[in-house]
């Protein structure tokens, strides 16, 4: 009963606070059909206890909705990747998006997870990090290569491999594939930035 009525509580918030330009608005529970409920249930008596980011407008398809958020709460909960690296493949997945409202709500959890804020402000710049750790330079080689070149190169996997183990570099493609997914979500659907935060994220150039 007690999660129940935390449930309700919580979509009813976020539909009356929806914005006018998410193209895809906060659901109400009498809009909800039984499976869309189902799965907004199991989203927040999970671990993020909420249906921020993409997560009202994948319950547009519960099905999918579902199988991602159990994908999502894996690679963010649960991956084999130290808490500071998982969240610094988050950022670069972000930052390769332009995702702002990713990288809105990742940067303080790679920072709290111990990621120098230096190596998160030359991120968001664009350029390559200066004072990254070695475990962080392997992280952001494997990433950008993987998503500009659609492929890492002999060196880059041979890193990555000792540094993270086979189970490991599955992870840090597990993790990079979700986000990118999060991403086009996040940004097709529009999802605002919270009212008075201005967006974190330059362009980058092409």
């Amino acid at each position: 009963m007690k999660r129940a009525f935390v449930v309700t509580t919580w979509l009813l918030m976020t539909v009356a606070t929806a914005s006018a330009a998410d193209r895809f608005p906060g659901l109400a529970l009498d809009q909800m059909t039984p499976d869309q409920k189902k799965v907004a249930e199991a989203i927040m008596s999970g671990p993020r206890k909420s249906l921020s980011g993409p997560f009202n407008a994948w319950l547009r398809s519960p099905e999918l909705a579902d199988r991602l958020q159990r994908v999502g709460e894996y690679v963010r909960f649960n991956t084999s990747l130290p808490p500071r690296l998982n969240e610094f493949a988050i950022l670069i997945t972000a930052r390769e998006w332009t995702a702002q409202y990713e990288w809105y709500a990742h940067r303080p959890l790679a920072l709290k997870a111990g990621l120098d804020p230096r190596t998160a402000d030359d991120l968001a710049a664009g350029k390559r990090p200066a004072a990254m750790q070695d475990d962080e330079a392997i992280i952001y080689d494997f990433c950008v290569q993987l998503h500009r070149r659609k492929n890492v190169d002999d060196a880059t996997f041979k890193a990555a491999l000792e540094k993270l183990g086979e189970k490991g570099v599955i992870d840090l493609i597990g993790v990079t594939g979700y986000y990118d997914v999060v991403s086009m979500t996040l940004n097709l659907a529009e999802v605002p930035l919270p009212q008075g935060i201005d967006p974190p994220l330059k362009a980058l150039k092409e």
